[in-house]
């Protein structure tokens, strides 16, 4: 499934996080934009791995930006 992903620079953490809006709790850090979606692809993998483990839907992908929404 493709997720949307949401990348951004956080001044606390000094690098690159990026996450899934549909996977609750689902994210990563990079110190750059590409490390940060590399690691996420791995979260991702092992969140969707988790969640069929433990019997636990995998929510379908929901999350459009309010940039991609029509009027």
């Amino acid at each position: 499934m493709d997720y949307h992903i949401n990348i951004f620079y956080s001044d606390d953490d000094e690098g690159y996080i990026a996450d899934i809006p549909d996977l609750p709790g689902c994210s990563a850090f990079g110190n750059t934009p590409e490390e940060a979606v590399k690691e996420l692809i791995l979260a991702k993998t092992a969140w969707i791995e988790a969640a069929k483990a433990e019997n636990i839907d995998i929510p379908e992908p929901r999350y459009r930006p309010v940039i991609y929404s029509g009027p």
